[in-house]
């Protein structure tokens, strides 16, 4: 069986960290058994779904390191959606219904007064000709709703019906249909709501594993009785623990919270956000893997906790600190190049600096140290003043290599007794402005003896 996994957003914002999520399960699944990823928009809402949000999504998926196989868009596909409601009428299981929100409002209050589940009664199947016609001729249209299995002879009176299958994350699982209300799956007036879409897209597809956060389980049940009802057999289903803010929050496209695109602004690296999108609130520990392939080795969907886990950004620094001080310079030149860092000094400047950056952008604050000199002019005490003219009057002629720095601070030591902090810290500050940063071992080559006189207080 050759693996197929679907990722189906609905184009109506940007996609969130919890959105990565999902789709990095299905990549990285799909990676691990040589398997095909689809990329689905689920975009039949036509007033919300948005092209410019579905450009946005596969942006924010390349970035991610995520290329689907192909991209599809349910909109495109409504003529396959018409012919499976055929079926579903024609096989007895798909059923109008005319009830207002009003009123199927009053009968769910209805029953929770008399200690009922809140669900639908299915009185539309005991309608009378005449009554159908009678709403007909006062300009009602029905909505359409799927007929649940049972095990009864009487629709009216289901029986307990079980849907079991067993979950790729949460094991045995179990949903009971006779707890739910019939799905509408199509509205009055004529477009479909999520479920027979994404089922039949499930079909005609050839989605063999279906990966998604757990707020779907119940969903599930509904859709392997929908899949059966059309024949089909059901999917591999697995469900994932959902992401939540630090103080708890459900994450929301509406809201924008940590949306891929946010992060990516902050500066965050694509593969700090797939390493914590993936292993947190798993049994993995979480650590920086420098690509997709290499978290496909840690990636186990069964691995993963039935509870959900707190998503915290500041987790992503360090993990973008970890990656950034270990990427060679073939990895950063490019990006260097857009942010005015090139010529012959860039790679022996990377390698000097990396290793002091919370993101990849703060290298030309350091750039600009190293060609004008510190950015703001330190204040020194005469003493100091003095030591630092002592010490540039020491300085090393050229050419220079790369023990000049061990060399020039052995000749201030010995002529100034200074060591340790009070030789070190006067230094610092007047060849960078800053109290710390990289080694100044490997600065002080890249400034050159002319850039370093420069920087005489």
């Amino acid at each position: 069986m050759t693996v197929t996994v679907r990722f189906a957003p609905s184009p109506t914002g940007r996609i969130h960290i919890g959105n990565a999520r999902t789709a990095l399960f299905n990549w990285l699944f799909a990676l691990n058994n040589k398997g095909r990823f689809i990329q689905r928009f689920d975009d039949t809402d036509i007033a919300r779904s948005k092209q410019e949000f579905a450009d946005a999504i596969l942006y924010d998926l390349h970035w991610l390191g995520i290329f689907p196989d192909a991209t599809e868009y349910q909109s495109r596909r409504f003529e396959i959606y018409d012919a499976a409601v055929e079926r579903l009428k024609a096989a007895g299981v798909l059923y109008a219904c005319y009830e207002t929100p009003e009123e199927l409002d009053l009968r769910r209050k209805v029953r929770r007064t008399r200690g009922l589940p809140p669900v639908y009664g299915r009185e539309a199947l005991a309608l009378t000709t005449e009554q159908v016609a009678e709403y007909q001729a006062d300009g009602r249209r029905p909505h359409w709703r799927f007929l649940l299995p049972n095990f009864s002879s009487d629709p009216l009176q289901p029986e307990r019906t079980d849907i079991h299958w067993h979950d790729l994350v949460r094991g045995e699982e179990t949903v009971d249909l006779a707890s739910l209300s019939d799905p509408v799956l199509v509205r009055e007036d004529g477009t479909y709501l999520y479920t027979l879409p994404s089922v039949v897209d499930d079909i005609e597809m050839g989605v063999s594993h279906v990966i998604r956060g757990d707020d779907h389980v119940t969903n599930t049940g509904v859709q392997i009785a929908l899949l059966k009802a059309l024949g089909a057999e059901p999917p591999v289903f697995g469900h994932h623990n959902l992401l939540t803010t630090v103080s708890g929050e459900g994450l929301s496209k509406r809201t924008g919270a940590l949306s891929i695109e946010s992060l990516r602004e902050d500066g965050i690296e694509p593969m700090a956000v797939a390493s914590l999108a993936v292993l947190v609130g798993t049994s993995e520990n979480v650590a920086a893997a420098n690509d997709l392939a290499e978290l496909a080795g840690h990636f186990d969907p069964a691995a993963t906790s039935k509870s959900s886990s707190k998503f915290d950004p500041a987790e992503l620094f360090v993990l973008n600190r970890v990656l950034l001080h270990r990427m060679p310079f073939d990895e950063a030149r490019d990006r260097l190049m857009v942010l005015g860092i090139s010529g012959e000094r860039a790679e022996p400047f990377w390698l000097a600096v990396r290793g002091n950056l919370d993101r990849l952008a703060d290298a030309v604050a350091w750039w600009r140290v190293l060609r004008e000199g510190p950015q703001e002019k330190p204040e020194f005490s005469d003493d100091d003043r003095d030591f630092l003219h002592h010490a540039l009057d020491l300085l090393p002629e050229e050419p220079w290599n790369g023990t000049v720095w061990k060399d020039w601070t052995g000749k201030i030591r010995e002529a100034t007794g200074r060591k340790g902090k009070s030789l070190f810290m006067p230094l610092r500050l007047a060849l960078t402005g800053l109290p710390s940063g990289p080694e100044l071992a490997d600065l002080l080559p890249l400034m050159g003896r002319e850039g370093t006189l420069a920087r005489r207080p």
